[in-house]
């Protein structure tokens, strides 16, 4: 990480930016905060950037389950943001904000990068994404996140297992079954008839891998 700064001639920012992460489970809104985050910091005149690390659509843009979509940056392991962002100032193009969704699939390298930004070039970071993976350990970008970010904020948007409770925890299902191991990250659904999808579940149920009667999906608007 670099040690050099460049928000003001003097070494001092010019409003003092932040990193904020907001953090849930599946199906709590992050990518619909993330959506509406961005609106509301562009209508005010603010430039910003969205970006994302493998969005359910397998895409370069924010998806959400209720039908909004914005086109984003992809994430690469190699992505440097940020070189990106100079190079956005280099072409003249402003840079107030950074929205990253899925910042949990993130590098640690990233994060990094994100404090860099916030610290010493006064850009103002959304992080959104999950904390935990399908074995109830953290991300090490959440992981990160948590370390160094200046908020943290689990969003309010209350997500239930199957029996009622709160939901809390990312359950991986393959063929029916609760799965243990495996890779971090593999690409899933959440509707019931995909090979690999995940569901919410409580802690009890979570422990249990008891996964309850299917229960039908809710139709979107429109669909």
């Amino acid at each position: 990480m670099s040690t050099t700064c460049h928000a003001a001639g003097d070494g001092r920012l010019r409003h003092g930016a932040a990193l904020k992460f907001f953090w849930g489970p599946m199906d709590c809104g992050k990518s619909t905060m993330a959506l509406q985050m961005n609106y509301n910091h562009a209508r005010q005149g603010r430039r910003g950037l969205v970006l994302t690390r493998i969005d359910r659509s397998l895409g370069p843009q924010v998806t959400t389950r209720i039908g909004l979509a914005h086109d984003a940056i992809e994430v690469t392991d190699d992505l440097d943001l940020v070189a990106l962002v100079r190079s956005k100032w280099a072409a003249g193009v402003g840079v107030d904000y950074l929205i990253c969704d899925e910042a949990c699939f993130y590098g640690e390298h990233h994060i990094e990068q994100l404090v860099e930004l916030v610290d010493c070039y006064d850009v103002d970071v959304f992080a959104f994404g999950l904390a935990s993976d399908f074995r109830s350990v953290l991300f090490p970008a959440a992981r990160r996140l948590f370390e160094l970010a200046d908020s943290v904020e689990r969003i309010q948007v209350e997500v239930l297992c199957w029996c009622g409770r709160a939901g809390a925890l990312n359950a991986r299902v393959v063929d029916g079954v609760v799965a243990r191991s495996g890779e971090q990250v593999v690409i899933g659904d959440t509707v019931a008839d995909a090979d690999v999808r995940y569901q919410v579940l409580c802690r009890r149920h979570f422990m249990a891998g008891d996964l309850g009667a299917a229960l039908p999906q809710p139709a979107l608007p429109g669909m």
